[in-house]
């Protein structure tokens, strides 16, 4: 056999541009993971000091108006091109048009510290996420990928993100692959995406950064009674998780009406949220919430504490606070399902287990990855019960979400064939089939 022959015979192998394309993915994830881990390990510390000193130093919170007034002017002054945040990532990834410039990373990063150092009400799922989006693109020209390998890139930017921020990560490959197109999933991408996700927990852990763990004690029975109680429960996470996404939609709307000129908006809100707290006497319903969320699982919490939650921080965020919407969605799923026990015969902390994950499976259609992060975090056996409520939440949460920029692949349901629900996914679907 020639020296040409043995080269023909080579590329003839599909392995061997696997092989290639895996070495190539392998370097380019690695660096993705270190540097998005190690910032999410800097940034989780930072959140814990916010919190503590806050909590220490009650009187900050009247100073809300003012940090609300700098994160707004920063933005105003240096970040209107990175403004939109999470959706300015699942736009480049959609229609691409440059690369995202690397200062949303700072940007968010003190824009979120000072959201919590202050008082707003927010979560820091969209800050990872952002943080790793603009790391990751920013190899876009330093290994100059054409726009397929850039989305590739975008996608391990949001998995390396979300799986380091919460240590969950299956769940962080899963939800960047399943993100981005309502009904669909990016498997072309799905290595990167592991790759990412797996590295950046990796290295974020390094640090000896923890997480906070949950725990499902009381599993019930998976009978056709409890079938019918489990999906009753995911039609009221599905309605609350589209409550809280026209909610948020709904204050920023109004606060881009009547304030025109940006930084005022999170100041205005700011005074709004500080006077709150200072009238109902309580910090519960400000922050991550993290204390409630695992108070939810073994203690009777009240029944009202899961829309006091959607209040804050849709108003939070509505008003250009910035953080993410996840972690305030898990307070919101864990007291709400604590609630049900009221009427849904299952275990109090399997109630708040599948609310946890469910309410954020409506809120960012993504059930398959909540699904997972909901096994990661409480185990395999209440696993039966979590699917049911993430799916079911899935679709009774309409096709909104808390991502405006997200298109609609596939609809949620195959009634969904009136004038609007048709043109509307009629458009979704040539761009998803241009993109996929």
């Amino acid at each position: 056999m020639n020296l040409d022959k043995f080269k023909r015979s080579l590329t003839s192998i599909e392995q061997i541009p696997s092989l290639v394309y895996l070495f190539k993915w392998i370097i380019i994830c690695t660096l993705i993971g270190a540097i998005a881990g190690s910032i999410s390990a800097f940034f989780l510390l930072s959140l814990e000091w916010a919190t503590n000193y806050r909590e220490a130093h009650l009187w900050i919170i009247a100073l809300l108006p003012i940090g609300g007034f700098l994160v707004g002017l920063s933005y105003h002054l240096y970040g209107n091109s990175v403004v939109k945040g999470n959706n300015l990532l699942l736009e480049e990834f959609h229609t691409p048009k440059k690369v995202i410039p690397f200062k949303m990373a700072p940007l968010v990063l003190f824009g979120t510290i000072a959201t919590h150092l202050f008082g707003g009400s927010a979560g820091r799922e969209g800050t990872a996420v952002q943080i790793g989006g603009a790391v990751a693109d920013q190899f876009t020209k330093i290994f100059k990928l054409n726009n397929q390998d850039r989305k590739i890139l975008l996608i391990a930017g949001i998995s390396a993100g979300f799986a380091s921020v919460f240590g969950t990560p299956l769940a962080g490959g899963i939800f960047a692959l399943e993100v981005l197109i309502l009904g669909r999933i990016r498997l072309d991408a799905i290595v990167p995406s592991f790759l990412a996700a797996v590295l950046a927990d990796y290295f974020c852990q390094a640090w000896n950064v923890g997480h906070t763990h949950y725990h499902i004690n009381s599993i019930a029975e998976m009978n056709p009674a409890n079938l019918l109680w489990a999906l009753l429960a995911g039609i009221i996470f599905g309605l609350v998780s589209m409550l809280f996404s026209k909610s948020t939609h709904f204050w920023s709307s109004q606060f881009k009406k009547y304030i025109k000129y940006p930084p005022l908006r999170p100041f205005i809100g700011g005074v709004v949220i500080a006077i709150a707290v200072y009238l109902i006497g309580t910090t519960k319903y400000i922050g991550l919430g993290v204390p409630t969320i695992v108070d939810s699982f073994s203690e009777a919490m009240n029944k009202y504490d899961f829309l006091v939650k959607v209040l804050f921080t849709s108003f939070t965020l509505g008003a250009g606070f910035k953080g993410g919407e996840v972690t305030p969605l898990f307070y919101i799923g864990a007291t709400l399902g604590n609630a049900l026990i009221w009427f849904i015969p299952l275990p109090m902390d399997l109630l708040a287990g599948m609310g946890f994950v469910a309410v954020f499976a409506g809120a960012t259609n993504t059930p398959i990855a909540c699904t997972i992060m909901g096994i990661e975090l409480f185990g395999i056996e209440s696993g039966v019960f979590i699917a049911i409520a993430c799916s079911t939440a899935y679709l009774f949460s309409g096709h909104s979400g808390v991502y405006a920029a997200q298109i609609i692949g596939s609809p949620k349901n195959t009634h969904y064939n009136n004038e609007k629900g048709s043109l509307l996914s009629e458009i979704s679907e040539k761009r998803a089939n241009k993109e996929l």
